[in-house]
């Protein structure tokens, strides 16, 4: 309790007020952010691009850097504004934050595998940056929900990536994209779409897609509310993954700063950069 306690107390002190539990969409597009500090192209696609925030200057260099990915049902109808907030909070916390925009359902050369490629290639891109602004001493890949199934995947595929992960972590994410497109809400309905076909028609496309088929990143987290009704706590599930469970809380808390759910993932964050230095 004294942990999540100084955490919320952090994430005041970096500009958000306590929130309760499980949060809205709404209530979280309405969050204030600060504006990112560069805009930049990983590959030649309009939408692929991402957004760079750094800490204040007073703060000094970023202690690690986080690469975001957003979520969205992997539909083009969500875009990363959701996650200005997430960043700017975590900037303020004095992380570099590499917030990833890519091609996604309904956009051309979106679904699977073009929105994978592009998550691949905006993570890659990192290593290209200034290295006297970000930290590639400790990079920590994060998605949430969505995002968090592409950061998850690409995670298990260490080959592919081109700089050196210390952790990735799922936020309220989808693990198993087959048992998730039997479902009937408005998200699980839209993993079919996504994916092209529905797992029986393409058993072969969801197995590739899946994280735990290869071989998931060795400090791998995964943070899931009880109360989540976009994706169930059964997707809290991904080999020997560590599950952080906070009772109550719904799908978009994780995301939004002031929360107790956001207060446990900030604890986690510092916890990771201080073993990653020792």
């Amino acid at each position: 309790m004294l942990l999540t306690l100084a955490s919320l107390a952090s994430a005041q002190e970096h500009g958000y007020a306590s929130a309760v539990n499980n949060v809205s969409y709404g209530q979280l597009e309405a969050l204030p952010f600060r504006a990112s500090d560069a805009r930049i192209a990983y590959g030649e696609d309009a939408l692929q691009f991402g957004r760079l925030w750094l800490p204040p200057q007073a703060s000094g260099p970023a202690k690690a850097t986080v690469i975001l990915v957003h979520g969205g049902c992997w539909l083009n109808a969500y875009f990363m504004d959701h996650t200005f907030a997430l960043a700017t909070a975590l900037s303020n916390a004095g992380y570099a934050v590499w917030s990833l925009e890519y091609r996604r359902t309904g956009d051309a050369g979106g679904g699977w595998p073009g929105t994978y490629q592009d998550v691949l290639l905006g993570i890659n891109h990192l290593a290209e940056l200034d290295q006297a602004t970000v930290n590639l001493d400790a990079v920590i890949l994060a998605g949430h929900s969505a995002g968090g199934h592409l950061a998850l995947l690409a995670g298990s595929q260490q080959e592919l990536i081109a700089i050196e992960l210390a952790a990735v972590l799922g936020l309220a994410a989808i693990t198993d994209p087959a048992a998730y497109a039997r479902g009937a809400n408005s998200c699980e309905t839209a993993t079919s779409q996504f994916m092209g076909s529905r797992p029986d028609e393409n058993p072969q496309a969801y197995r590739q897609a899946t994280p735990s088929t290869h071989a998931p990143h060795n400090n791998s987290i995964l943070f899931h509310g009880t109360a989540d009704a976009i994706v169930g706590i059964e997707q809290a599930s991904l080999g020997a993954a560590e599950i952080v469970i906070n009772e109550g809380a719904g799908h978009f808390d994780w995301v939004f700063p002031g929360t107790p759910a956001f207060a446990s993932f900030l604890h986690r964050l510092e916890g990771i950069v201080q073993s990653h230095a020792r």
